[in-house]
């Protein structure tokens, strides 16, 4: 990933949290619209930002890793830091740039659809311990489940794993799983059922950052530190087989480097046999 340009990846990460922004308000705006209802309720506010998450991430996990969200950047590069798959660390106050500015265009996107001014302040206040509870734990297993699927190289199955969290973390916390800095912050700038008063944004913000560090924890805990010995392979592998197999391809390599067209074999080091007639 770090061969893409930086300017690509910004841009994909910028791109990519505006549209699951928009989404996310726009879900709520429709809900709330009169007549927007369409039958879906709270289930379609639930389950549009979840499915768009899941398609922005198989859109641009191969350009930027997909992160979309500051503290799951973080836990990519915890994640790759060893092997440079994943973002160094001083790239990683630019990709939170990016996914903040990506999140006010995208709340401004939200708003323009349905005729509201671009960047309102919203006035739902969002407070108290069951909240910030609820946030942390919807935090620390997202942060928790993309360090698992990097580690234990099934990164494939980030979009689908990834977005099924969202939708079940989303309709079972108190909170309704912000879980994301960066889209907390555009949540403040839109009016509706998904925005958040600015006042409460500190709170929401740290509560979040205590999750991702209970789960970058866990996660050291369950799966092991980056590049320590006796992890799976990055291919899901295991560590002994990994090691036995490279052995085996050094020592074949070895063995037809020696007997290569255009060199001689190695002379023995035994004294050739005697053959008695």
């Amino acid at each position: 990933m770090r061969t893409t340009p930086l300017f690509r990846r910004l841009a994909a990460e910028a791109v990519g949290t505006a549209v699951l922004a928009a989404v996310l308000i726009g879900s709520g705006l429709r809900v709330a619209a009169p007549g927007g209802d369409c039958g879906g309720g709270t289930a379609g506010g639930v389950l549009a930002p979840a499915l768009a998450l899941g398609v922005l991430i198989a859109l641009f996990a191969p350009v930027s890793g997909a992160h979309l969200n500051p503290l799951v950047t973080v836990a990519g590069w915890w994640a790759g830091r060893r092997d440079g798959s994943g973002p160094s660390a001083g790239e990683l106050g630019g990709y939170a740039a990016a996914q903040l500015a990506g999140a006010a265009a995208g709340a401004a996107l939200a708003n323009a659809m349905f005729g509201r001014p671009l960047l309102g302040p919203a006035a739902v206040p969002r407070a108290g311990g069951p909240l910030w509870l609820a946030e942390g734990l919807a935090t620390g297993v997202l942060v928790l489940l993309v360090c698992g699927l990097l580690l234990g190289g099934r990164g494939r199955w980030a979009p689908v794993a990834v977005a099924g969290w969202a939708a079940a973390a989303c309709w079972g916390t108190s909170s309704g799983a912000f879980a994301n800095p960066a889209v907390t912050a555009g949540r403040a700038l839109a009016e509706g059922p998904a925005g958040i008063a600015p006042g409460s944004v500190p709170g929401f913000v740290l509560a979040q950052c205590a999750g991702a560090a209970a789960g970058l924890a866990l996660a050291a805990l369950l799966f092991g530190r980056p590049g320590a010995v006796g992890e799976p392979a990055a291919s899901g592998e295991p560590a002994d087989q990994a090691e036995a197999r490279k052995d085996l391809a050094a020592s074949s390599a070895s063995s037809s480097a020696s007997t290569s067209p255009g060199r001689l074999p190695e002379p023995s080091s035994r004294p050739p046999q005697r053959i008695d007639r």
